[in-house]
């Protein structure tokens, strides 16, 4: 497995991975707003915004600079998982989103994929000197949480988000 950054040579199997998800009805994370993009502009116009986004002295308040990484299995070259990792926090994401958000495929859950994704983003987080990483979770996604605490997180709070209308844990993983 391995940290892709995303280019036009992945732009049909960014297309699929996505495209599962509505298949699944799976809530979509981490995913830099591929999503998005592919409803409402285009790949293309996406991969301009996530270059935006990893250019730190420009980056529009209230964004903060960000690595989106595809994470690919490298014997079939798939996309199993997308990890989007915030270089700085907001506000907002102090309080209920973190340092980083991530997903795995419908087709690919519990093969610890999401744990060692995770743990791929919070080494890169370390690298440049973050070594209290913040990841947080809905309070019923069970998967998340595991996912968290197999990489050694401690739950520092458990609140009620006005934004997803949902109970919200956020966590600490420390180096």
């Amino acid at each position: 497995m391995r940290l892709v950054f995303p280019t036009l040579e992945y732009k049909e199997k960014a297309t699929e991975y996505i495209r599962e998800f509505y298949e699944y009805n799976s809530e979509i994370n981490g995913s830099g707003a591929l999503d998005r993009f592919l409803r409402e502009s285009t790949y293309e116009e996406w991969l301009v915004k996530i270059r935006k986004d990893i250019d730190i002295a420009n980056v529009e308040k209230p964004r903060v600079p960000a690595l989106t990484y595809f994470y690919v299995r490298e014997e079939d070259d798939r996309i199993v998982g997308m990890i989007n990792i915030r270089l700085a926090l907001s506000d907002f994401l102090r309080e209920e989103g973190g340092h980083i958000g991530y997903s795995v495929r419908p087709t690919e859950r519990r093969k610890h994929y999401a744990t060692d994704m995770l743990k791929a983003g919070v080494e890169v987080l370390n690298t440049i000197g973050i070594n209290e990483v913040l990841v947080s979770c809905d309070k019923e996604n069970l998967a998340s949480s595991g996912t968290i605490l197999n990489n050694g997180g401690r739950l520092i709070k458990e609140k009620y988000s006005e934004t997803f209308k949902e109970m919200i844990q956020m966590y600490a993983v420390t180096k």
